[in-house]
């Protein structure tokens, strides 16, 4: 069976989707609706079903699947009358404004009997594969901090993301992807811990850079920093663990491990001078106590979105449970709650999430 999908929002998302779809055995678009009419315009030129109204579009009955890929504001009430019309339904992130909307929603799909999913797509990003094998693998030995960043020097893009009402900013667009990715890594243990400081440094209204840091019960403490004003980057990936450090430099996944492999080696007696002065404690360790290992790219690894669909589809086939799961998704989105009420106090906000 080809599900048919039918897209509510056609921006730049929805078009991502639309061409994985079109070269995706299981799925294809049968129309799309958008408020603006030049959007509708661009779909027919380019032989792109399309409808007259979200009413039409819900309304027809071969339709089984509904991508909402809207301004975020406006995810909650459409994808509640999506399900309501007997769709299944695939939601953009972040899949809403706040945890209270997508308790809602989630209601809403036990209601109706329908599969609801968010695009979560960034758990299959390599270089985050990459950093979890590492981890997984014992390589570094107890990892204690994780710190992940993203930093552009452009800016925000103008638009829908620079104004509070229509769910913009920096947390809500790229936020929601690294700490998803980190609870999804550390699913078993709960966020204890959450602190968070947002910049607006060209927009009044919405966090444009932030940095954050939270902490997982039992678990690592996790940095997270989000950047449009940074003209000198930092790694992507940097991991402490007990044993060794890594670093991944961006989504390239050119990185390396360095491990200590001569606990034994120490302390040197002499004191260490640098052009800063003396020192012992940070004095280097010798060549032969450690060892680099290289890291590259997971060429095993498919990073696209038929990974998520084929999650969906098989969900709604009863082929297997969703792997992006609501319930994953409101427990990212109630630690972006946090991290909003730890600015707002400037202080930590202590969490059982």
């Amino acid at each position: 069976m080809i599900h048919k999908v039918g897209i509510i929002g056609f921006g730049g998302m929805a078009r991502y989707h639309y061409n994985t779809l079109k070269k995706y055995g299981r799925a294809e678009v049968k129309g799309i609706f958008d408020l603006d009419p030049a959007v509708m315009e661009y779909a027919k030129e380019h032989n792109i079903g399309t409808y007259a109204s979200k009413e039409a579009l819900l309304g027809d009955p071969e339709i089984d699947l509904v991508l909402i890929a809207t301004t975020n504001e406006a995810h909650k009430p459409l994808a509640i009358e999506a399900l309501a019309a007997g769709k299944n339904v695939i939601c953009e992130k972040p899949v809403t404004l706040n945890s209270a909307e997508l308790i809602e929603i989630m209601d809403a799909a036990k209601k109706y009997g329908k599969v609801f999913t968010i695009d979560q797509n960034r758990r299959t990003n390599k270089d985050f594969v990459l950093m979890k094998r590492k981890v997984e693998e014992g390589l570094l030995g107890d990892v204690y901090v994780i710190e992940s960043r993203v930093e552009g020097s452009r800016g925000m893009p103008k638009g829908w993301r620079t104004l509070k009402d229509l769910g913009g900013g920096m947390m809500l667009d790229w936020g929601v992807h690294l700490i998803d990715q980190l609870m999804y890594m550390y699913s078993d243990k709960k966020v204890v811990n959450v602190f968070c400081k947002m910049y607006k440094i060209q927009y009044p209204e919405v966090d444009d850079n932030f940095r954050m840091t939270f902490e997982f019960e039992g678990g690592p403490t996790a940095h997270i920093e989000v950047s449009t004003n940074n003209y000198i980057t930092h790694p992507r990936w940097y991991v402490l663990g007990k044993d060794g450090t890594l670093q991944i430099g961006d989504w390239d996944c050119e990185g390396e491990i360095v491990r200590c492999i001569d606990k034994e080696d120490q302390w040197q007696e002499e004191i260490f001078y640098t052009k800063a002065g003396p020192t012992k404690t940070m004095a280097p360790r010798s060549e032969k106590s450690t060892e680099t290992i290289a890291i590259s790219e997971p060429m095993d690894v498919v990073d696209d979105l038929t990974v998520v669909y084929d999650q969906f589809i098989d969900a709604v086939e009863g082929k297997a449970e969703l792997t992006i799961k609501p319930e994953q998704a409101l427990r990212v989105m109630q630690v972006m709650e946090a991290a909003f009420e730890s600015d707002a106090k400037a202080e930590a906000i202590h969490t059982n999430i």
